[in-house]
């Protein structure tokens, strides 16, 4: 733990604002940009390739690089094949297919988990730039991959995601679990939910006042979750309210408002299928002088009851991300500091003090595994992490050597034994 260097996996030419793992690929999507100004930084989505080296090391090979005009991307979700990106007040949703060159000339088509055949590769559609620019734009950008392989992105729909008069902003996009839902939040307060793929409007209700900071769907659709500026982190039920949380009561002598929700996540519990947990960030509503702890609250999440809260360091937190698994939880901070618990009892696993150099914007744990693939390798867990300052860098945890289970019972027998030989030595006719 503390102040090290971490590798960066890649580097873009533009700050990096979002991030996620394709769970069918292993793609990894990354995006950001300058925005409107004309600042001469591009505005662009990126599409790595993620190989693990040797047992604990990755690399990253830049696949495709789709321009977004003059919009950055701002939050990103994905769900088979499909894009869904805040850029602005809007949502814009897109299909990405990565190709591979076969033999013969045939070229395979993947989208989602789906592999189409085709005789002629398909060509980028307008604005689908190939990678030549973000690799021109900077020295630091990783190589393109093989020709053999291609991404092409086809936009699909664009939905109006927050109506903010003065300056429309999209803060958090997610699908629903069976990606039956598109639910998006901004600085209008407003939660918008769209069934997909029809995009037909379902709820549009004021759940803050103020800006929406995050937003999480539990399994089956049931409850929403969302979290805003005014303090109050809320549990929908379709579009009415069912309860707000209360975390300061599991602290002694909290006050109400002297710190405000900052994110929200579900996540599964190891070994039990039917359990559900809810994770949420606490974060100072001012600063002082002597900064005070962070906090990180787990709730039973049917019940909605609290079940821990620990301090989770002075650094603000800017991004939560929860593992497939519901194993481990992960931390960035608006110092460049990124962190690894254990979502059981909220212990901190990995620390690397300002591992980049400003705010950590979005955190992405890679998947635990992959159809045909390790991605893993021999490590417990692994988690991505993007900044402001452009680099895109991985965390790792080696797995923890442990005995295996015929040394500790072999162990234990010659204890046992060994006891037994010393109380006859001691007191003749023990046996």
């Amino acid at each position: 733990m503390g102040k090290r260097r971490v590798p960066d996996l890649y580097r873009a030419p533009f700050p990096l604002y979002a991030i996620k793992v394709d769970p069918k690929t292993g793609l990894v999507i990354t995006a950001g940009g300058g925005g409107a100004s004309k600042t001469g930084i591009k505005n662009a989505m990126h599409f790595l390739d993620l190989q693990l080296v040797g047992e604990h090391q990755y690399s990253a090979s830049l696949l495709h690089s789709h321009d977004t005009d003059t919009r950055a991307t701002m939050n990103l979700a994905v769900g088979d094949g499909v894009i869904a990106a805040g850029q602005d007040g809007t949502c814009s949703l897109m299909r990405f297919q990565h190709c591979t060159q076969k033999e013969g000339g045939k070229t395979a088509v993947k989208v989602g988990n789906s592999v189409q055949q085709g005789s002629a590769r398909r060509r980028a559609g307008k604005g689908d730039k190939g990678g030549q620019d973000g690799v021109a734009a900077s020295g630091d950008m990783l190589d393109m991959k093989d020709e053999t392989a291609h991404i092409s992105v086809t936009g699909l729909a664009e939905v109006q995601s927050d109506l903010n008069l003065q300056d429309p902003l999209q803060k958090v996009v997610r699908f629903s679990p069976d990606l039956s839902l598109l639910l998006t939040g901004g600085t209008d307060g407003h939660i918008r939910v769209w069934e997909f793929p029809s995009l037909k409007k379902k709820f549009d209700f004021k759940a803050h006042e103020g800006e929406i900071e995050d937003l999480d769907m539990s399994s089956g659709n049931k409850h929403l979750v969302t979290v805003g500026r005014d303090f109050a982190c809320s549990v929908w039920s379709g579009n009415q309210l069912a309860m707000g949380l209360k975390w300061h009561e599991t602290v002694p002598q909290m006050t109400e408002k002297t710190y405000r929700y900052m994110a929200c996540r579900f996540g599964k519990v190891e070994d039990q299928k039917e359990a559900l947990r809810l994770y949420t960030v606490q974060i100072p509503h001012k600063r002082d002088r002597r900064p005070p702890p962070c906090y990180l609250t787990k709730w039973d999440g049917k019940s909605f009851l609290p079940m821990l809260t620990a301090p989770c360091g002075t650094e603000v937190v800017s991004s939560l991300a929860v593992s497939e698994s519901g194993t481990f939880l992960g931390l960035g901070t608006v110092t460049g500091s990124v962190a690894i618990y254990i979502a059981f009892s909220l212990q901190k696993l990995y620390y690397v003090q300002e591992c980049h150099g400003i705010v950590v914007t979005d955190l992405a744990f890679l998947p635990d595994s992959l159809k045909g693939r390790n991605i893993r390798g021999n490590n417990e867990t692994a988690m991505l992490s993007v900044a402001v300052d452009s680099r895109c860098q991985v965390h790792v945890v080696p797995n923890r050597r442990s005995f295996p289970v015929w040394l500790v019972l072999f162990l234990c027998g010659l204890m046992v034994v060994g006891a037994i030989l010393l109380l006859q030595n001691l007191f003749p006719g023990f046996v």
